[in-house]
């Protein structure tokens, strides 16, 4: 659906380095940092700034080779991007219609009622909430095969995060051909709704896995200098130095449970994982 290969931007300050994948019928996560290079990736992938090196196929075609059409088969949602805020819902309409000739009119409009968006009130008057909830209506109203979100939930409150998640399981249930890419600091959310997650620091990621698995098979040991001595370390991703001896991050949970029952486990949350990832020492 999406294959990123190898792909470089460099910068003075900053430099992208990114391989992932996308598959049919999946939603996939990308989370990281602020500025750790996920806005880079989404805008390389849509063509919006020149690489450096790599490829990126999207569709089972090379996006250099994208054209008008093409693009209609996929729905955006940046971070930084949408409407003018001096226009309304009735004045987008009307534009939506002929930008896209898949545009579903009247499932927009009943999307629009559900959420109470108003229809004759300038966009710049909205709330962040309303306008997060209308950039992504707009992305799945014209019959897109892929979905390209850069932080679609950010800044935003529970509920009004629940209800862009909601809108997003539903646009995958419609159609098991489907595809999302999605990106967040927040790791809450790509929990609950994305099959596997890349991890982003510094324009490199530095993990891929299933969510399942990263629910189930991740654990923090929490040891004392004397059984971190004793411990086998085949099976441990990082460590970091703490007061109490170590914190050994392990995609091996059930080893260690089964080997070294006295010691303490944390269950390992995504953000625990995220830290350990970027502040641990391998071994």
């Amino acid at each position: 659906m999406l294959k990123i290969e190898n792909v470089t931007k460099n910068y003075d300050n900053f430099s992208l380095n990114c391989t992932l994948e996308v598959k049919k019928g999946q939603i996939t996560g990308l989370i990281g940092q602020n500025g750790a290079g996920k806005s880079t990736t989404f805008k390389a992938i849509l063509g919006l700034i020149s690489m450096d090196g790599g490829t990126i196929r999207l569709l089972g075609k090379d996006i250099k080779d994208f054209s008008a059409a093409d693009r209609e088969d996929i729905g955006v949602v940046l971070s930084d991007s949408g409407f003018s805020g001096y226009l309304t819902i009735n004045d987008i309409l009307p534009v939506l219609k002929n930008l896209y000739k898949d545009f579903d009119a009247s499932f927009f409009m009943k999307q629009v009622q559900k959420f109470q968006l108003p229809l004759t009130k300038k966009i710049k008057d909205f709330s962040t909430g309303m306008k997060a909830k209308l950039k992504v209506l707009v992305a799945i109203s014209h019959n897109a095969k892929v979905l390209i979100l850069d932080e679609p939930t950010s800044g935003l409150d529970v509920i009004a995060r629940d209800d862009i998640l909601e809108m997003l399981r539903e646009f995958m249930e419609k159609d098991e051909e489907r595809a999302i890419l999605i990106s967040s600091h927040i790791s809450s959310d790509l929990e609950t709704l994305c099959d596997d997650l890349y991890m982003i620091h510094e324009g490199s990621v530095i993990l891929h896995e299933d969510t399942d698995v990263l629910l189930s098979d991740y654990a923090l040991l929490k040891v004392n200098d004397e059984q971190f001595y004793k411990l086998d370390k085949q099976y441990l991703l990082r460590i970091k130095k703490e007061t109490y001896g170590y914190s050994c991050l392990t995609n091996q949970k059930q080893y260690y449970m089964e080997n070294y029952p006295d010691i303490a486990f944390d269950k390992g949350t995504i953000d625990e994982v995220i830290m350990m990832m970027i502040r641990g020492e391998k071994l």
